[in-house]
């Protein structure tokens, strides 16, 4: 019977992760691209001076850099150092170059998201600002598709605890750390309740950072925010710079790369010999992944726009923008040159981190045990707050749903228990339901994006014509 019900949730998986959502969020991010004339062309320099430049006497909780950290703090995570090793993988180097088409359209969606979550947010009477696809879904379209809001608020709430927020990213901090500590399993310990041994670093780990998650999530919005704004920018600058040490001492290999990435994407057995399927793979792997990492149109990103200390929803769009670009075309595009020119995907064996790892000892000037441990800090803190990020983005959803201070109260600690067990999770059908849910959050979203496109080209054609000089 068990069998039954995973056969049935991974067929319904890779359906709703195939073509149709991969098709509706594409397509989406095209249009918007179209109406809005390459918005994220011809406006990502202003978006990037904007980035790090808060608006004066803008209304929120928290600065627009401190937003947009809290959106990086949950795309930025296991996905930019296994997601992309898995999708290159999978469909040959080609699944890289689809990743940057994915990425460079859903740039303009993640505009839409952030203009829309400013635009269409609200305040209650403790001055808490609340936004995101739930309010400009029930804003923006009418009462009558509030029903439509409750259901993106429902799988909200469920990817955080279930999902992308807890399980997954815990299983990849304690494997990273198990990896690197005791690779050999030679410090076990029995665990009776749960009738097997694991290591102590799985153990320790999963005490330390239920710990460390616990007083950060207690603290709420600002809380997170504030270690966001600290260590996404630190951790994506050090893993930029060891990525670009390894470019730089491999820079004879860079033009053969791009090569094998642009042919592999178009006739993929001229890469790898046909040892990967066809350019529907590479695409489909390739998109999915982009997709999945910068959550563009999934509708996650503009539940922390919404907070930012700005008046003008195009100004924050433009914020939010950025970070579909820092997290694929920037952090992934180096992950995947890194794997393609030190030709790691190609090693038998390999899989997910380690593929990565045999990058950076293979790529890196330095000792293995050195670049192997610098990948696993990167992964842990990539990780770490990815599960902060979520916590914060499922609480508002749990807000809109119930209405209640003390319920959101009472799941921090639930949130923080899932932290905590995440480690001893093993069911497959755990993470099979975590991406359904995730998969399930996009729909309502992207419906809203669609019927709401009209006022974001309204919005965007007001505002620079009304701030000539910002062009």
């Amino acid at each position: 019977m068990l069998e039954e019900i995973n056969g049935i949730l991974t067929k319904l998986d890779d359906f709703l992760w195939g073509a149709p959502l991969m098709v509706l969020i594409l397509t989406g991010g095209v249009y918007l691209t179209c109406r809005l004339g390459l918005m994220q062309l011809r406006r990502l320099p202003l978006a990037l001076k904007w980035m790090v430049r808060n608006e004066e006497g803008g209304e929120g909780e928290v600065t627009s850099f401190a937003a947009l950290c809290t959106a990086l703090s949950a795309t930025i995570g296991t996905g930019n150092i296994v997601g992309v090793a898995t999708a290159i993988c999978a469909g040959g180097p080609g699944a890289l170059f689809w990743m940057l088409v994915a990425a460079f359209f859903g740039m303009a969606t993640k505009y839409a998201e952030g203009l829309l979550a400013v635009k269409f947010r609200v305040v209650d009477k403790e001055n808490h600002v609340l936004g995101g696809p739930f309010y400009y879904i029930e804003q923006g379209m009418g009462q009558k598709w509030k029903f439509l809001a409750r259901i993106f608020a429902f799988f909200g709430v469920c990817v955080g605890l279930f999902g992308i927020g807890t399980f997954s990213q815990v299983n990849g901090i304690a494997s990273a750390i198990k990896d690197f500590f005791d690779p050999n399993d030679s410090y076990m310990v029995d665990l009776p309740f749960l009738g097997t041994s694991y290591s102590w670093t799985v153990v320790l780990s999963s005490l330390v950072l239920a710990l460390c998650v616990a007083l950060v999530v207690i603290g709420g919005i600002q809380r997170i925010a504030h270690v966001s704004q600290v260590v996404v920018p630190a951790m994506a600058v050090l893993y930029v710079l060891v990525c670009v040490v390894l470019l730089v001492c491999n820079v004879q290999r860079i033009p053969a790369a791009f090569v094998h990435i642009v042919k592999g994407a178009f006739h993929p057995s001229a890469v790898t010999g046909g040892v990967v399927g066809s350019m529907i793979i590479a695409m489909q792997k390739g998109v999915a992944r982009g997709i999945f990492s910068n959550e563009a149109g999934l509708g996650s990103a503009p539940i922390a726009a919404a907070a930012a200390k700005t008046n003008e929803p195009v100004r924050q769009g433009l914020v939010s923008m950025t970070g579909t670009f820092i997290d694929t075309i920037v952090i992934c595009t180096m992950t995947g040159l890194s794997i393609v020119l030190t030709g790691a995907w190609q090693v038998e064996g390999l899989e997910g981190v380690q593929v990565t790892t045999y990058a950076f000892q293979n790529g890196l000037p330095i000792p293995n045990e050195v670049s192997a441990f610098i990948l696993m800090m990167c992964l842990v803190f990539f990780a770490f707050t990815t599960i902060l990020g979520w916590d914060y983005y499922s609480e508002r959803c749990l807000e809109y749903l119930s209405g209640s201070k003390r319920a959101v109260k009472i799941y921090r600690w639930l949130y923080i228990l899932a932290v905590f067990t995440g480690p001893y999770m093993t069911v497959a059908a755990v993470w099979t339901i975590a991406d359904i849910f995730n998969g399930l959050m996009a729909l309502p979203n992207m419906i809203a994006l669609f019927a709401l496109s009209g006022v974001v080209v309204k919005e965007t054609r007001v505002f620079f014509k009304k701030n000539k000089n910002d062009r």
